[in-house]
């Protein structure tokens, strides 16, 4: 005669096929909820080659654009900083030049950038129409007039970095008549003249001395209203790639002409150069780090690349163009 299963029997094999059950279903999903490893970081480290530290926080975790399921790792050229020096690094098997501390590369290399992927803007707030030439955008001051177009944001860039390091004799540029204007004197009270039979000069007003940044920015006004890259071709003279400087231009002078300013530098062991460039333009528009045509995913020229005409993104120079100013 057989014996009737007990309750207390049921229950016991119960508890053990749902175990059976519960250790089946586990081995299943768990690679899909945990990955191979167990650990969360792995796919990460190994899509960017780089691991993500416990003390990260998910943004940075997330910096990387997403494609699918694949995680991409910035261009090996392009970083998050907010001057060219930190966002933008040497191509490989390249360093930069050495600088001085208070040295015009040293200043423009530290210069505060837009946010990366900011637009260019006009004078008067509006975006250019093309938004396809420029890698970063300077926060170099632009005033609310159509003034400060391509020679104007070159001189801008030196007159900044005089009056940052106080070199104020140094802040005197030339007008396309070739008047000399001085700020000098110009914080002394005297004022500019323009035109006249007796062409441009310097007359008293009897404003008092000024030296507070916004009289500097009246001054620098007066500049842009009357230089033009025919002056600043007149205050420049030629130079070559083997002694590119930051600060040297590649100017084609005229009316219209155009000018595009060396940001930065960088050598190799073999002493070739890679160059940035950077411009500012008609209308008057934000100054801004050019792209290279020829890979527009990495925004340095390089020596033995360059060749004449010399193009740019929204210009082509010729043979002769690259000078260095005199200031």
């Amino acid at each position: 005669m057989k014996r009737r299963m007990s309750e207390k029997d049921a229950i016991i094999i119960a508890g053990i096929l749902g175990l059976a059950v519960f250790l089946l279903l586990f081995k299943v999903w768990s690679p899909l909820v945990w990955g191979n490893g167990g650990n969360s970081t792995q796919a990460a480290v190994n899509a960017t080659g780089e691991s993500i530290a416990a003390n990260d926080t998910p943004e940075s975790a997330a910096s990387s654009p997403v494609t699918g399921s694949d995680v991409q790792s910035p261009s090996p050229q392009k970083k998050a900083g907010k001057t060219i020096e930190t966002r933008f690094e040497a191509p490989e098997g390249y360093q930069r030049t050495e600088s001085g501390e208070d040295s015009f590369t040293a200043f423009v290399r530290s210069y505060p950038l837009k946010k990366e992927g900011s637009k260019v803007r006009l004078y008067n707030g509006d975006k250019k129409q093309n938004q396809d030439a420029h890698a970063a955008v300077f926060k170099l001051p632009i005033e609310n007039e159509d003034l400060q177009q391509c020679a104007d944001s070159v001189i801008r860039m030196y007159a900044e970095y005089f009056w940052k390091t106080e070199q104020y004799d140094r802040i005197s540029f030339k007008f396309a008549d070739g008047f000399q204007a001085e700020y000098v004197k110009w914080r002394e009270g005297f004022r500019i003249q323009p035109g006249g039979s007796s062409g441009t000069v310097w007359v008293g007003g009897g404003n008092a001395y000024d030296e507070s940044y916004a009289n500097f920015k009246k001054y620098i006004r007066m500049v842009f209203a009357y230089s033009s890259t025919i002056s600043l071709y007149q205050e420049s003279k030629k130079t070559s790639l083997k002694k590119l400087q930051v600060g040297d231009i590649f100017i084609q002078s005229g009316s219209p002409g155009h000018v595009v300013m060396v940001v930065d530098i960088s050598e190799n062991l073999e002493g070739k150069k890679a160059f940035l460039l950077a411009q500012g333009y008609m209308p008057a528009q934000e100054f801004h780090l050019l792209k290279n045509p020829l890979h527009e995913d990495d925004p340095w020229y390089y020596e033995e690349e360059v060749t004449y005409p010399f193009e740019t993104p929204e210009y082509t120079f010729k043979k002769g163009s690259l000078r260095h100013p005199g200031y």
